[in-house]
């Protein structure tokens, strides 16, 4: 299931891709008009700003802006910085692989092979959707 963080997240960077002038937005603006906790949202902003989506002005006309063209913003990268692992399991994880503990023999684990299934059908959805296609 998918976070409210990413959610959240997601939502806000569409609704800052969404305006044309590029101008940076105040947060109070955002979370009203996508309805999210302005405390909750001002975590988010600053993940994505630390992680290379967002810019940020301070005082007044100040706010979030994109700092990239939307198109250039792949959602793996942006689901990778706000959930963390794709994989349902580390055992099947590209970025942050570990070995399961109850697991003696990846080769032969049902759940192994299952989650391999969900993680590239993730991943293949992902990599063909830039914050530009979500819009």
């Amino acid at each position: 299931m998918l976070s409210k963080k990413t959610k959240y997240g997601l939502k806000a960077l569409a609704y800052l891709a969404s305006r044309k002038d590029r101008q940076p937005v105040q947060i109070a603006e955002i979370a009203r008009e996508e309805n999210i906790s302005q405390k909750f949202l001002e975590s988010i902003l600053l993940t994505l700003r630390k992680n290379g989506f967002l810019g940020s002005r301070k005082g007044k006309g100040g706010g979030y802006y994109l700092i990239k063209d939307p198109k250039d913003i792949p959602m793996t990268s942006v689901m990778r910085v706000l959930e963390g692992p794709i994989a349902m399991v580390p055992c099947v994880s590209l970025n942050f692989y570990e070995p399961c503990a109850d697991c003696p023999d990846e080769a032969s684990c049902a759940v192994h092979k299952l989650m391999l299934q969900v993680r590239d059908s993730a991943l293949e959805v992902y990599r063909h959707n830039t914050l530009a296609d979500i819009l």
